[in-house]
């Protein structure tokens, strides 16, 4: 993306994600969800994709964004945080604060594009965020 692009605040140019690529193979299993999540949202969606589940992030992540985790053939989110684990608005945000900062420290990791139900969204196949987002989560759902 050139600079007026990134002043002007346009789409951003990602390659197409191959579809032989292992991030690929992770997306379709769990296409279904995957396909119900981006009907169900008009948002920006960045897909991190991982064995048997995906986390997205659903807006304009760092700055305002939410997370949804597909896993176990369902789908949850912020508000299943605080409805099932009663997560308190402070501790929620300062799990937003984590995520936020995990999702900085990937900026560098290579990002692709793909359609889910005809609509493009962004797949970031990063190891390294995959694992942070998980331990984020995995944390608060323990507790």
């Amino acid at each position: 993306m050139g600079i007026f692009g990134s002043l002007l605040g346009s789409r951003e140019d990602h390659p197409p994600l191959a579809d032989d690529s292992y991030a690929n193979a992770r997306l379709q299993e769990v296409a279904d969800q995957l396909e119900g999540l981006v009907a169900d949202t008009s948002d920006r969606l960045e897909i991190v994709p991982c064995e048997h589940a995906a986390y997205v992030f659903i807006g304009k992540p760092p700055k305002k964004f939410g997370l949804a985790w597909i896993h176990d053939g369902r789908t949850s989110n912020f508000k299943t945080l605080v409805e099932e684990h009663g997560i308190n608005p402070i501790r929620l945000e300062r799990i937003t604060d984590h995520l936020r900062e995990a999702y900085q420290r990937s900026a560098s990791a290579q990002r692709y594009t793909t359609k889910i139900a005809e609509r493009e969204v962004i797949v970031t196949p990063s190891q390294t965020l995959e694992k942070e987002v998980h331990e984020i989560v995995d944390e608060v759902i323990k507790k």
